[in-house]
């Protein structure tokens, strides 16, 4: 019997990429046997490394936004030999469909997007009434193609494994021990803009909140997050361990595993910390909690649904961001229930 064996193209955002293993635990429902490798950029590799659905994971070399046709066509005449029955394409743009179609795939899924009629052989039709959640709509490229939007998906959350002994290595490095108390990490990065940043003042506000309580706080964040994590730790009183571009994603998924709850503006760690069955407050202001919500029981999301939000800008064209502001630190410290 031949084994079905399906390159999935994926997404660059750290959070869609978190979304995505609910379509490889789909496909692994439907075939146990089949085999999902995934190519995509490679700052996304620490998180299909922990997802156990995932045969590989191939890194593409391939600049963000750049066109390369001829190293495209050359990467995916290369993976000619992988036999790959199917693709699915997780992104909506011509230049990610150029690899499938050089690899000579001969079953290629995904919507329409950008005119890739030709490169795409399987073009499903995308109805955002019924398919309103990205997770949905890359669980729907798993059906067969009349079954996609005829009946419910049947989704399961993402579920990150961890590993214990790295994140104890990782502390090791930083010059500390396993955690004796509660932790509480704080997410305050956002790669999209500042108008998904919860203000920095309000989660000291949380921080100091938690220390007091005898919590640890932990402050997590990309190299470009320094200056905020360095400033809620200045107002805290230099009393949370301070990550800021001091781990990579791989680490930080094993840490925030150590972590009893998290605090995060909408963003990619949000999703991890979602995946990782945390106990969760994810904090929305220009972006749509019912686009791309946490998905896991444990969330709690706060968004106050002002009328001029969601904007989805990178920053506030009004120039107040009270769709932010106006949820107070006190909130959030009782939804934690610090």
């Amino acid at each position: 019997m031949a084994v079905n064996k399906i390159l999935v193209m994926g997404p660059s955002w750290v959070g869609d990429m978190v979304l995505a293993q609910s379509l490889f635990k789909a496909l692994r429902q439907q075939d146990p046997d089949v085999i999902i490798d995934v190519a995509a950029p490679s700052w996304t590799l620490p998180l299909l490394e922990r997802m156990p659905e995932v045969n590989q994971g191939n890194a593409l070399p391939f600049k963000h936004g750049q066109l390369a046709l001829l190293e495209r066509i050359r990467f995916g005449r290369a993976l000619r030999q992988a036999q790959y029955t199917q693709s699915i394409m997780l992104t909506n743009s011509l230049k990610s469909a150029i690899l499938p179609f050089a690899a000579g795939i001969p079953q290629r899924t995904g919507f329409l997007g950008e005119q890739r009629y030709g490169l795409l052989n399987d073009i499903r039709p995308l109805d955002k009434q019924k398919l309103p959640r990205t997770v949905d709509r890359f669980v729907a490229l798993s059906q067969p193609r009349d079954a996609a939007t005829q009946r419910p998906l049947a989704i399961c959350n993402p579920s990150l494994q961890t590993n214990p002994e790295q994140a104890q290595a990782a502390l090791v490095k930083l010059g500390h021990t396993l955690p004796q108390v509660p932790v509480l990490a704080l997410c305050p990065g956002a790669e999209y803009g500042e108008a998904k940043r919860w203000p920095v003042e309000y989660y000291a506000e949380v921080a100091r909140a938690a220390t007091a309580q005898g919590w640890q706080v932990w402050l997590f964040g990309s190299a470009k997050d320094i200056p905020v994590t360095h400033e809620i730790n200045r107002l805290s009183n230099m009393a949370c361990l301070d990550l800021g571009g001091k781990t990579q994603l791989g680490e930080a998924i094993d840490l925030m595993a150590l972590c009893t709850a998290v605090v995060s503006n909408d963003s990619g760690l949000m999703h991890v910390a979602a995946a990782l069955d945390k106990k969760l407050i994810a904090l929305y202001g220009s972006s749509d909690p019912h686009h791309t919500p946490p998905m896991s029981s444990k969330a709690i999301i706060e968004y106050l649904g002002l009328s001029c939000s969601p904007c989805f800008k990178r920053e506030c064209p009004l120039g107040h961001l009270n769709c932010l502001k106006m949820i107070s630190p006190d909130r959030v410290i009782q939804a934690i229930s610090i």
